[in-house]
Order: structure tokens, then C-alpha cells, then sequence
């Protein structure tokens, strides 16, 4: 029989259980269903809504249940809907009268807008210890390859010098604003919604303070009609969540060229590349291609629950129950990708020789040029086209800045001097970009160390 059967005469359709059930996805927030319940039996014992002696005799069975449900040894049936009737079930058969009290005051409304808050505030925490090792192995890649020049791109373009370790800081802040777009997600959603009851709250008595300070939240949701019908905090995390994997699946595209033989900037370890079925020569980058992937997995679930909160008067509705799978699937596939993408970055071997060759061609130091004119006293938009005409000669004659001779450079500027070449070596143009937050390897020292500072105070 079912809890809420009272009011009907007759039993659910077959196919109406099988769609109205979330058992089947919902019972990984066990946990945090008998978290609450607990917190919500003593409360009610201490505020004398029930009998204290019921209140342990809930807590003490609610314990024995989650200690059996994390041994497997209770079966998830499709016949108690979700893990909140559930456990509630599973109470009663083991107590009895005292089991069917504990739902007194609440209501599965508030009930799972709690449970899923108190799940998803751990994953967080899980995606952010994630994130923050990913960024350790960006800052460990750094700091070993400060004097790495390669060249940066525009449009796919070579454009100016670089280093492997200003190019690894980029990716490690965009993941460190990432961090804290979660911490203020987790800020957010601090708000306990147990005690909004239906829609609007209770007659009981109830302590709503003592079972958030119980829980750990810092707050109570304002207002109960808000407090069940809000998964502002879901489609934040989502959201949140489809950022990172955007910058993740920027960094694969990256990953992905510079592996080819067209770039050869770095070679993945075989333990986290794949072959093909055909071509015995192929060594084919799928931890990055598949990062790449499952980013757009993680925007249609952003997409789909945006959608399903679109049109919801107040207060709860059963759409709402589209709300986790999403959520669940995109924080498995977060993680996931974080994890791996880690290990394929720790076990990558990178290949400086070839990434200074890259920095060789393609002129990249012409704004370096132009910057030695303005040194010489020339506007700069005329040190532009001087260095423009300059990079044309060197096309048609097959040369490049540095095997100019000095009366080549002279024929389009008397302002050239022998100490041009000094001015345009790679290694000079990185160390003279200075500026805070650029590629000179002070610069990139002081990005580490703030990286690195970042991590420390949130990793114990």
C-alpha cells in the first residue's frame, strides 16, 4: 500500500508507477535523506511534538537503516516511488507506529528540496577538490617550463612569443574564477527549506534554526512557497558547471592540435591515449576528444532543466522530478573529465625543441620590431607599416627578421641599428613583457605563487 493512498479507491496503473518513480535515481541521496531525517526526528522530540522516546527510537532506527543501506543490503523497489518513502518504509517495518511519526510537520516537498541541497553542496566540494588538482598539475607544468617559447595564437594564427608556462596559467585562471563560481553557488544555496512543509509551512511548533544549525546551513529560506518550488541553486550549478567544461573543452582543442604532427608540442602517454581499429600507426587523443564531447552533454542539462523551470506556477509540480537526473549526470560527467584530464596532463611529455621551431617561423617578433622603432623615436603606426613592409620583403625573398641583413633593414628605416637583432630574439621579447600578469618568466613566478596560494587555502 502506498503512504499517500488514502484518498484514492483504486490502484495506480502499471506504466504510472514506472513514470512517477524516482527510486531509480533519486536512492544515491540516501544519505542525506536519513541526514535530514534524523535532524528532523530530534526536533521534533525536543520541541514535544512527538515523545522524546519515539525521537531516539527514529534516530536509533534511522542509523541501523543507512548503516544496512550502505552495505547493500536493502533493495531499492520501484513500489516506494523514491528514497524519501523509502526509508520512511523501511522505519516503520522496523518500529512500527513510532516510523509513521517522523513524517509529522514536513512534507516530501521540503523533504527533497533538502535532500538535494545537502547532496549537492558535497559533489561541489568533490568538483571543487577536482579543480583545484587539476590546477596544482597546471601550476607543476608551469613551473617547470617558465623558458619554454612557443608562439600564442590569434585566430589560429601565430602571433607573438610566449611560454608553456604562460600559456598553462591561462588554463589554471580560468579554472580558479571557476572555484569560485561554485564557492558562491555553495554561498547561495546555503538556506535550509526543511519546515516549508507543501507550500506553507506547518501548525507544529517546530524549531527551523535547530535543525539547520543540525545540518549545517546558516540559514533558513525565507519564505515556504519559495523554499519548494527554488532550484535556482541546481540551474546555478549547472550553469556554473557548463562554464568549466567550456574551458575544459578549449584546453582539449589545444591538446588536440598540439599532439598532431603538425604541431608536435607534446606527446600524451600511451596510458591515456587509445589506437585505432585499422591503422596501426595512430595514437589518437580520446581523453580530450571525448572532454570535448561530453561538454555539450553538460549544456543540454542546463538547457533541459532552464526549460522545465520555465513555465512552473508556485508552488511544487511533479516536473520538478526532471530535475535531478540532469544534475547527477552532469556533476558524474564534471568529475570525470576532471579526474582523467588531470592524469593526461601529469603524464604528458612536453617537447620544447618543437615549440621553439614554431616560434622561429611566422614573424611573431614583428611587434617586437615595431616596438624597437618607437624606441627610436617613430609613431608607432609608422613603425607598424616599416615593420609590415619589412615582413613582406621577407616573404617574397623566403627570409625571416632574424636573417635580414642589417642594409636590408636600413633600405626600409634609417632608424635600424646592429642592436635590432637584439631587440627581436624571442628570449628578449618574452622577458621584456613584464607587465604583471605577462609571459616574463618574474611575471609567470609571481602567477605561480598566486596559484599556488589559492590552492593552499582551500586544500588542508
Amino acid at each position: 500500500m502506498k503512504l499517500w493512498s488514502g484518498r484514492f479507491s483504486a490502484d495506480t496503473d502499471a506504466a504510472v508507477d514506472r513514470m512517477n518513480a524516482s527510486i531509480g535515481f533519486d536512492n544515491r541521496m540516501f544519505r542525506e535523506d536519513i541526514q535530514g531525517s534524523i535532524a528532523h526526528a530530534r526536533m521534533l522530540g525536543k520541541c514535544g511534538i512527538i515523545d522524546q522516546a519515539e525521537s531516539e527510537s527514529i534516530i536509533a532506527a534511522l542509523g541501523g537503516i543507512l548503516l544496512d543501506m550502505e552495505a547493500g543490503k536493502i533493495e531499492f523497489n520501484i513500489a516506494d516511488e523514491d528514497i524519501h518513502m523509502c526509508v520512511e518504509a523501511e522505519l516503520t517495518r522496523r518500529i512500527g507506529e513510532a516510523g509513521k511519526r517522523l513524517h509529522t510537520a514536513r512534507s516530501r516537498n521540503d523533504q527533497v528540496a533538502l535532500d538535494f541541497k545537502l547532496y549537492l553542496r558535497g559533489e561541489i566540494a568533490s568538483v571543487i577538490g577536482l579543480e583545484l588538482s587539476l590546477i596544482s598539475a597546471l601550476v607543476d607544468i608551469a613551473e617547470e617550463n617558465t623558458l619554454t617559447i612557443m608562439p600564442a595564437y590569434t585566430h589560429l594564427q601565430r602571433a607573438q612569443p610566449t611560454t608553456f608556462a604562460h600559456y598553462m596559467l591561462a588554463y589554471a585562471n580560468m579554472l580558479l574564477r571557476d572555484v569560485t563560481r561554485l564557492e558562491d553557488c555553495l554561498a547561495r544555496m546555503d538556506t535550509m527549506p526543511l519546515g516549508s512543509g507543501a507550500l506553507t509551512g506547518t501548525t507544529y511548533p517546530i524549531d527551523r534554526a535547530m535543525v539547520a544549525n543540525e545540518l549545517g546551513f546558516s540559514a533558513i529560506t525565507g519564505n515556504s512557497l519559495d523554499g519548494v518550488s527554488d532550484r535556482d541553486y541546481a540551474i546555478e550549478l549547472l550553469s556554473c558547471l557548463s562554464i568549466l567544461m567550456m574551458h575544459l573543452s578549449r584546453f582539449a582543442e589545444e591538446i588536440i592540435l598540439w599532439c598532431s604532427w603538425e604541431f608536435g608540442f607534446i606527446e600524451l602517454s600511451d596510458a591515456f591515449s587509445t589506437g585505432s581499429s585499422i591503422m596501426p600507426q595512430k595514437k589518437n587523443p580520446d581523453v580530450a576528444e571525448l572532454t570535448r564531447g561530453k561538454t555539450g552533454r553538460v549544456y543540454g542539462a542546463l538547457m533541459s532543466l532552464l526549460t522545465v523551470m520555465k513555465a512552473l506556477p508556485l508552488a511544487y509540480n511533479k516536473d520538478m522530478q526532471e530535475d535531478k537526473e540532469q544534475v547527477f549526470d552532469s556533476v558524474d560527467t564534471v568529475k570525470m573529465c576532471l579526474g582523467v584530464f588531470t592524469g593526461m596532463l601529469r603524464t604528458m611529455a612536453v617537447k620544447p625543441e618543437n615549440m621553439r621551431k614554431a616560434a622561429s617561423a611566422g614573424f611573431i617578433n614583428a611587434t617586437d620590431c615595431a616596438d624597437y622603432l618607437v624606441g627610436k623615436g617613430i609613431a608607432f603606426r609608422d613603425a607598424y607599416t616599416v615593420t609590415g613592409n619589412l615582413v613582406n620583403y621577407c616573404v617574397s625573398h623566403g627570409k625571416t627578421l632574424e636573417t635580414l641583413d642589417i642594409s636590408e633593414y636600413k633600405d626600409h628605416s634609417p632608424s635600424f641599428g646592429d642592436d635590432v637583432y637584439a631587440a627581436i630574439d624571442l628570449e628578449a621579447c618574452v622577458k621584456r613583457r613584464c607587465v604583471p600578469g605577462g609571459p616574463a618568466p618574474e611575471q609567470v613566478d609571481a602567477q605561480i605563487a598566486d596559484a599556488r596560494a589559492f590552492v593552499d587555502r582551500r586544500v588542508p
